[in-house]
């Protein structure tokens, strides 16, 4: 797919949860979401400073590389820390800045050179590869949003990119968690919400993995334990998948509690 039309469906992704917060009143914005001591604020912060980085990456790829190393040294308090600041601000600037930056990086991703390479936390992206991760974010914390707020998002095409990234995330899932990347290959087979078959791999392959498109995306970002998911995974690579899958760069994610015994 080319970079234009990734851009596209990026910022509807984006409109789609601009839509949820614009008219929320300053206290509604410190609302909690399924993510452990996260608000809506900091779910939008998160995406503006995440599209910060990328857009200062593909504006200094220089002064960002120098940057990295601070990063190393604490992966995962980096990021919640751009968050936490982030989340301190008055909304109507929060979103104000959200807005103006998430502009400013698909205008630049849709202008970067084909076949140049944009320097990140991990291996350097295409500008398409990068409008894919950020969309992939973009949905997943739209998600959070919506729960918090009691409301149903319906899935459209777009999801089609979410899996795509989880799809291709394969082998960095299991080297993430410690464990050797596997030599199989496994077939993946989705159903879209508009009733199309997704599939990726050989179909002579006998790891598979099946089932909904919008089960198989709550999966790849960790947002459904896997015994909460209508998804069915054959051979012993495929089932190892679903336990580790993660489409966001990082260390592991928390795993999810399953919603099923919750509710038992």
């Amino acid at each position: 797919m080319n970079t234009a039309t990734l851009v596209d469906d990026l910022r509807a992704e984006g409109d789609e949860l601009d839509a949820l917060v614009r008219d929320l009143p300053a206290e509604g914005w410190a609302t909690a979401t399924p993510a452990p001591g996260w608000s809506i604020a900091h779910q939008i912060a998160h995406l503006a400073w995440t599209d910060a980085q990328a857009l200062w990456a593909i504006k200094d790829p220089d002064g960002f590389t120098a940057g990295l190393a601070k990063a190393a040294a604490d992966p995962g308090g980096f990021v919640d820390a751009g968050a936490e600041e982030g989340a301190r601000e008055d909304p109507a600037r929060l979103l104000h800045r959200w807005r103006t930056g998430r502009a400013q990086l698909a205008t630049a991703l849709q202008h970067f050179p084909v076949g140049s390479r944009i320097v990140w936390y991990g291996p350097p992206m295409a500008a398409g590869s990068m409008a894919t991760a950020r969309l992939m974010e973009t949905w997943a914390h739209g998600l959070d949003v919506a729960e918090a707020l009691g409301v149903r998002r319906e899935p459209t095409r777009r999801l089609r990119h979410v899996a795509h990234l989880g799809v291709r995330t394969l082998g960095f899932s299991f080297q993430v968690n410690g464990l050797p990347a596997p030599a199989a290959d496994v077939r993946v087979e989705l159903l879209g919400p508009d009733g199309e078959r997704w599939e990726w791999g050989p179909e002579d392959a006998e790891n598979r993995v099946s089932g909904p498109a919008l089960d198989f995306c709550l999966l790849v970002t960790r947002r459904r334990h896997p015994d909460d998911l209508a998804l069915e995974a054959v051979g012993e690579v495929a089932r190892q998948w679903l336990r580790v899958a993660q489409a966001f760069a990082g260390p592991p994610g928390p795993d999810p509690a399953p919603r099923r015994k919750e509710r038992a």
